[in-house]
C-alpha cells in the first residue's frame, strides 16, 4: 500500500503523529505529502486512498478517530496542526466544524462544476450520499401505509417501529430536516406518535432494524440505505433471507423528497499543504472516485456524470432526493435534539 494508514488511538498517540509530522527530517519535508484526519471508518476507502497517490505521488498520512476527539484536536492544535483536511460523515457535524471557523474557503473551479450547489459550501463538500429511508416487513405491513415518514406515526403502526437512538447523528438530522420542511409543532408531534409506536426501546444500529423487522420482532424501521445495500449485497444465507422478507420505501416522493446525508471534507485553515489538499480534494470529485463510492460503499455519487455499476443501488431504484441544501442542516439540529428529548425518544 502506497499510504500511510494510522488506525484509531488515544490522544497520546495522536500527539506522537503530529510530533513525527512536524519534525520530519528536512529531506523527507520535501516529499509531497498530504495529512488526513478521518472520522469516516471503512476499511473499503484503503483502495480510494492507495488510487490517490498513485495518481498524484502524494503520500497520505491519516489519522482515524471519533468526529469529537478530532475537531478538539484540531482546536488545540491551532495554527501548528499538521492536518490538511478534515474528513467525516453528516452534514450537522460538517457545519458545526465550519461553525467553530476550522475549515479554509475552496476556490476551485472543478468542484464548481461537478459537485451540485446543494452539496457543497464555500468551505466543504460533499463527495457522498445516502439516504435515510423506510424498511417494511411484507407479510405485516402494507406499502401504502408508510409512504412518508409522518405515517410511523399513525395509530395503524401501533408496536410496530423500530429505530435507534433518538441522539444517533443519522436521527438528529432527519429530524432536523423535518423541522425545516414541516416545521418544529409538527415534527415534534411526529416524535411524541413514533415513540408511542415503538416495538422496543431502540438499540443498536441500522443493520439491527432491518434485522428486527425481517424477523417480525416489528414491522417497519427508518435505515440509512447502505445497510440495505450492504445486505442484498451480501453472500450470507441469512442475510439473503432476511432482505426477502423486507422491502423498502423512499419517503415523502409525493412532498419534499427523502432526506438524504453526506459524508464529506474539508480543508483546515492552517493546512501546511494546501496544494496538496485542494487536489485531493478535486479527486475526491473525480469519476474515478465517485464510482468507488458507490461500488465500493454503497454510496450514491455527487457528480452526476458518475457511473453507477453497483447491482444493489440499482435493484433499490431511482427516487427523489430531499433538495435542501445539506449545510442547513445545522440550523434546525439543536431544535430537533430537543424535540426528540421532550418526546421520549432516548
Amino acid at each position: 500500500m502506497s499510504h500511510a494508514v494510522l488506525p484509531r488511538r488515544t490522544l497520546l498517540s495522536a500527539a506522537l503523529l503530529s510530533a513525527s509530522l512536524m519534525g520530519a527530517p528536512s529531506a523527507q519535508a520535501q516529499e509531497p505529502v498530504l495529512n488526513i484526519y478521518s472520522a469516516r471508518h471503512y476499511q473499503t476507502d484503503e483502495a480510494l486512498y492507495g488510487n490517490f497517490t498513485k495518481t498524484t505521488g502524494i503520500k497520505i498520512n491519516r489519522l482515524d478517530g471519533k468526529e469529537e476527539e478530532l475537531v478538539e484536536r484540531i482546536r488545540n492544535e491551532g495554527k501548528s496542526s499538521p492536518a490538511d483536511i478534515l474528513i467525516t460523515v453528516d452534514a450537522a457535524r460538517l457545519e458545526f466544524a465550519d461553525g467553530l471557523g476550522l475549515f479554509a474557503p475552496i476556490t476551485s473551479k472543478v468542484l464548481e462544476a461537478r459537485v451540485p450547489d446543494q452539496l457543497r459550501t464555500p468551505t466543504w463538500i460533499a463527495f457522498s450520499t445516502r439516504a435515510r429511508v423506510i424498511v417494511y416487513n411484507k407479510a405485516l405491513v402494507k406499502k401504502e401505509q408508510v409512504q412518508n415518514y409522518l405515517d410511523l406515526a399513525a395509530p395503524a403502526m401501533k408496536g410496530m417501529v423500530c429505530v435507534r437512538s433518538g441522539s444517533h447523528p443519522y436521527n438528529i438530522s432527519l429530524g432536523a430536516a423535518m423541522i425545516a420542511h414541516e416545521g418544529e409543532a409538527r415534527t415534534e408531534a411526529w416524535a411524541k406518535g413514533l415513540v408511542a409506536n415503538f416495538a422496543r426501546a431502540p438499540k443498536g444500529g441500522d443493520t439491527d432494524q432491518i434485522k428486527a423487522v425481517a424477523a417480525g420482532e416489528c414491522g417497519v424501521a427508518i435505515s440509512n440505505s447502505y445497510y440495505l445495500a450492504r445486505m442484498l449485497r451480501s453472500t450470507k444465507s441469512e442475510d439473503q433471507q432476511a432482505m426477502s422478507r423486507v422491502a423498502i420505501v423512499w419517503p415523502n416522493q409525493a412532498s419534499w423528497g427523502t432526506h438524504i446525508n453526506v459524508s464529506g471534507a474539508g480543508v483546515l485553515k492552517h493546512a501546511p499543504n494546501k496544494a496538496a489538499a485542494l487536489k485531493f480534494m478535486e479527486y475526491l470529485a473525480s469519476d474515478e472516485a465517485q464510482r468507488y463510492f458507490a461500488d465500493g460503499n454503497n454510496e450514491w455519487p455527487v457528480v452526476k456524470s458518475a457511473a453507477v455499476e453497483n447491482p444493489a443501488l440499482k435493484a433499490m431504484g431511482e427516487f427523489k432526493p430531499d433538495a435542501l441544501p445539506v449545510e442547513n442542516l445545522a440550523k434546525t439540529t439543536v431544535q430537533a435534539q430537543k424535540v426528540f428529548d421532550r418526546a421520549g425518544w432516548k
